[in-house]
């Protein structure tokens, strides 16, 4: 990533305290404070005199997070937990950098950091611990530097915990090693046993935190499990390999950064750009071929039943039907279309070595398909489907990835829908680690922006690797053709939990919302399919997701036809997908969300409600002042619902300056977006 300005960059030694302390006698406790930029918050790292090691969080002088333990367990029980201190050095970082693509164009990145160089007392094992503070939270990590007592080894239990201080509540969903795919739950702390992060809990007195990790490279993805009989006490929990293994690793060794947003109010949970930059910058100078946009695809239609992934009368990916899209997608200024299906393989999913990702079906022509779509000014994004055999697509992907690229395709869509090939190995272990990193890095080289379903956590690698643009991670929009659906509270609490680790591709923007202009046509294909299906929202509600759940390739995922002669696709059509500048105006999780985002002069907002209508109050005073500005507002008709009439919509104008306020009602389910055009 480009760095624009570098204001000010200090490394120095406020405390080295370089300590010969007997290896067998600690004289006395250490504990050295580092402070954010705007001494808002202070991390304690604390030495005690047998040597275990542990860290605090205070937010305004208020310990939030209690005396929580550090260290490992490696295999064979050798423990890597009492240490004697040998150094604390300290440094001052800041420096405004430049995303390529993102929810604001100037990132700050400023920190006070601490590294603490520890000696373990009965091996003399090293082990360095990184501690930083920022405005907006704080995070550590361990480094296990290259010495010769210990070269090659596993790791059993990252013994790391959160105890955290207060009375809470939280919104969690259930630590799953296979799937992020889950509904979200709102309780008190003490009934979050096992959590999937981000994990996002809200003090008594509205203190904000959102748990998570950053930088996750050769290592295994993190939950967090309460310990038994402590209600307020969280160990970081790592998914296994097959053989029981957590981490497989040597020296030097770099941990993911243990990460938690504080804030005090909802809205600075997604204003937090914290997990980006607890990642490197990127190498790569060149982006000219990272293109954020707006597509299409065939695949809402597979998933209502209307078509199919694999070659017959209902076969989705062909020809004819995909130069359908992309003509659509001309006429509408659409910049992408996604074509699923097109390669053989699909008839026989959950076999070994099922897919060649290079060999179409007799009825599609990949070469004739994606000539057209150039000659249109529309891109083709390819699709790697590899139902979770991982071995299959590695040994396959150079040549994959080369087709593509010789094609002049450079966005694949990747889908790892099925039991993980090695077997017996987890969704989100490290030999997945492994695996997704490795096709990010293959795939820069290639010059592809990736969409990963079924995806790791993301962990903000998109600042180091900029193409790896989106990942689905979250129970999203198919789940509405073949399901009991998501509830319109779902979309209300997705921003402050998924939302804070990355990009989603939600896939929103239906406008048959009954599901019923195909009905006809639809096939039963998924036992979750209980026959009544439907999209828990208004057309409104559609829209603002667009805005609300972010993705720099945002699919506008309704069959064409049902966008055809709808005046409110011009609201899509005409959307962003990076951004300048991003503002919550006001939010409640899990209840509702105001968001407005801005790309140059030009604003939008968008707000959803959950299942309750509600009136909102929206402030213009983020406008320039003296400004006039023009804007198209999409709202909920008056007899609008998420269930008995989710199409009644009201398009008007409005003439408005940074002085103004105005309200709007919110249908149950129901949302509100705008369009804020300057005029002078």
């Amino acid at each position: 990533m480009r760095i624009i300005k570098n204001i000010l960059t200090r490394s120095y030694l406020i405390s080295t305290l370089v300590l010969l302390i007997s290896s067998k006698i600690i004289a006395r406790e250490f504990t050295q404070s580092v402070y954010s930029p705007s001494k808002v918050l202070e991390s304690k790292f604390i030495l005690r005199q047998d040597g275990t090691a542990y860290w605090n969080l205070l937010f305004n002088g208020d310990t939030i997070i209690k005396n929580s333990s550090l260290g490992f367990v490696l295999k064979g029980n050798d423990s890597l937990m009492r240490f004697r201190l040998i150094k604390c050095k300290t440094n001052y970082f800041n420096e405004y950098w430049k995303p390529v693509w993102g929810q604001s164009s100037i990132i700050k990145n400023e920190y006070n950091e601490i590294k603490i160089e520890l000696k373990e007392i009965s091996n003399s094992r090293l082990l360095n611990i990184f501690f930083r503070v920022y405005n907006d939270g704080f995070a550590f990590r361990y480094e296990i530097p290259v010495q010769s007592s210990l070269k090659d080894f596993v790791i059993t239990s990252e013994e790391s915990r959160i105890c955290f201080k207060g009375k809470y509540d939280c919104w969690w969903s259930w630590a799953d090693y296979n799937t992020l795919e889950k509904l979200f739950y709102h309780t008190p702390l003490d009934s979050a046993t096992h959590v999937a992060t981000p994990f996002t809990i809200r003090r008594s007195d509205n203190i904000y935190l959102s748990v998570h990790e950053a930088d996750i490279d050769n290592y295994s993805t993190m939950t967090l499990k309460r310990e038994k009989d402590e209600d307020q006490k969280y160990k970081v929990n790592l998914v296994p390999w097959a053989d029981g293994d957590l981490v497989k690793t040597c020296t030097p060794m770099l941990s993911p950064w243990r990460a938690i947003i504080v804030t005090n109010k909802p809205g600075g949970l997604i204003e937090s750009n914290l997990i980006l930059n607890l990642n490197d910058s990127s190498e790569f100078t060149d982006f000219s071929w990272i293109k954020p946009m707006t597509y299409l695809g065939i695949w809402w239609e597979m998933h209502l039943g209307i078509s199919q992934w694999y070659m017959g009368d209902k076969h989705g990916a062909t020809i004819e039907n995909a130069k359908r899209y992309i003509d659509f997608a001309a006429k509408h200024n659409v910049k992408g279309v996604l074509i699923e299906g097109w390669n053989t393989g699909w008839e026989n999913w959950g076999k070994s070595d099922a897919f060649d990702f290079v060999t179409p079906y007799k009825d599609f022509d990949i070469v004739e398909v994606v000539k057209y779509a150039k000659s249109k000014g529309v891109e083709i994004i390819g699709h790697h489907e590899t139902g979770g055999d991982t071995k299959s697509y590695e040994r396959h992907i150079e040549e994959a990835f080369a087709l593509y690229q010789k094609l002049g395709v450079n966005v694949v869509k990747t889908g790892y829908a099925g039991p993980v090939v090695p077997v017996g190995e987890n969704h989100h272990g490290q030999c997945m680690v492994q695996h997704y990193n490795k096709v990010m890095e293959l795939a820069a080289k290639y010059k592809l922006m990736l969409d990963v379903h079924e995806p790791i956590i993301l962990s903000g690698l998109s600042r180091t690797f900029p193409n790896l643009m989106t990942a689905e991670g979250v129970r999203g929009m198919e789940w509405n053709a073949w399901s009991e659906g998501n509830p319109p509270s779902h979309t209300c609490i997705l921003p402050f939990t998924r939302g804070i680790a990355g990009p989603m591709d939600y896939t929103p923007g239906i406008f048959d919302i009954d599901l019923s202009k195909h009905a006809s046509e639809r096939k039963k294909w998924n036992s979750l399919d209980n026959g009544n299906t439907s999209v828990h929202s208004t057309i409104t509600n559609q829209l603002a997701l667009m805005l609300v759940l972010y993705s720099p390739l945002q699919m506008a995922s309704d069959l064409p036809e049902n966008y055809d002669g709808n005046k409110a696709f011009s609201f899509i059509k005409d959307l962003p997908t990076t951004w300048d500048e991003t503002k919550v105006i006001e939010a409640s999780i899990g209840e509702y969300i105001i968001i407005a985002r801005r790309k140059a002069n030009d604003w939008y907002i968008g707000a959803i409600t959950n299942e309750e209508k509600r009136e909102l109050n929206i402030s213009f005073s983020f406008l320039e002042n003296n400004k006039l500005y023009k804007a198209v507002i999409y709202e909920d008709g008056e007899d609008a619902h998420y269930e008995k009439n989710p199409e009644s919509m009201v398009i008007s104008e409005s003439k408005i300056r940074a002085m103004d306020s105005l309200s709007f009602k919110l249908a149950c389910g129901g949302g509100l977006c705008m369009k804020i055009r300057l005029l002078n």
